[in-house]
């Protein structure tokens, strides 16, 4: 079986983007050709027409297909009507490969929807895998040709270690479990703008929790990176690539982190690296 090749970015937050990482990135694909190119969630930064249109030119210069997952920060903010009406009217030709399955030789990448427009708490940016949204994602990998491994795509991490209140991903543990009784070989995230691998016990088996960085300017304790992933039918590895030429393990916190925000209080996971920001990102 010939190797296959992904890669994995997140958080690309148009509108406040790295364009240094963003060449960077563009380059990679056009000298390695990776077989698909996965985006988990938060494209732009206020879901602003111009930022979409920004978007849409990059992603339309990467030669290589790729999927879209939808994040926090991809539905209006300012226009609720939108936001609950058409929450996706934005993406314009994008539409396309929004949430968008990719099968490949032993391999399939399957959607997750985590982001919502609306949630019975205050914090509308955390994660929520809704009933219907994991029947679908289970119905996909159900679906599949016997023997073919799952790659699920999702925003928010499906599950939020070392935080309290409002972290958790709710359905997310379900989810997990869910995903546990199938050919699942791992879930891709974003959100969190660190990259990590945590291998997440459920009541039947594991699941391995792959997240990525950010190419943004809204750095959390690590520089602009992705993730390169090599699946050669029985092992996949992840590489993450970074700016800086950092080691893997320094890259990786060990726990899940709240939001994007650099850590400012003592226990809050930061990588090895160590590179937090001196002051917070810009939000704007």
């Amino acid at each position: 079986m010939a190797e296959t090749l992904l890669f994995h970015v997140s958080d690309i937050h148009f509108g406040l983007e790295n364009n240094e990482a963003l060449d960077w990135f563009a380059a990679e694909v056009a000298r390695l050709r990776p077989d698909a190119v996965a985006i988990t969630g938060d494209l732009t930064m206020r879901a602003r027409h111009h930022e979409f249109r920004a978007a849409e030119e990059w992603i339309g210069t990467l030669q290589a297909p790729a999927t879209l997952d939808v994040g926090n920060h991809d539905m209006p903010y300012f226009n609720l009507i939108e936001r609950f009406v058409t929450p996706y009217k934005r993406f314009g030709r994008l539409t396309d490969i929004v949430e968008r399955e990719i099968d490949l030789p032993g391999i399939a990448l399957v959607p997750l929807k985590t982001a919502v427009r609306a949630q019975p708490r205050f914090n509308w940016s955390k994660g929520w895998v809704t009933g219907r949204a994991l029947e679908d994602c289970l119905a996909r990998i159900d679906a599949l040709p016997s023997g073919t491994r799952a790659l699920v795509t999702v925003h928010h991490p499906l599950r939020e270690v070392g935080t309290q209140g409002t972290a958790m991903t709710r359905g997310g543990a379900n989810a997990l479990a869910e995903l546990a009784k199938r050919n699942v070989l791992g879930v891709l995230s974003g959100h969190v703008h660190d990259a990590f691998e945590i291998m997440e016990d459920t009541p039947h088996g594991p699941v391995r929790m792959i997240g990525a960085g950010t190419l943004s300017q809204r750095l959390r304790s690590t520089p602009p990176s992705f993730n390169e992933l090599r699946w050669d039918g029985e092992t996949l590895r992840v590489h993450i690539r970074n700016l800086e030429n950092i080691d893997d393990e320094a890259m990786k916190i060990d726990d899940v982190p709240e939001d994007a925000h650099p850590p400012r209080e003592e226990g809050e996971p930061v990588a090895p690296v160590g590179a937090v920001p001196r002051t917070d990102p810009p939000v704007s």
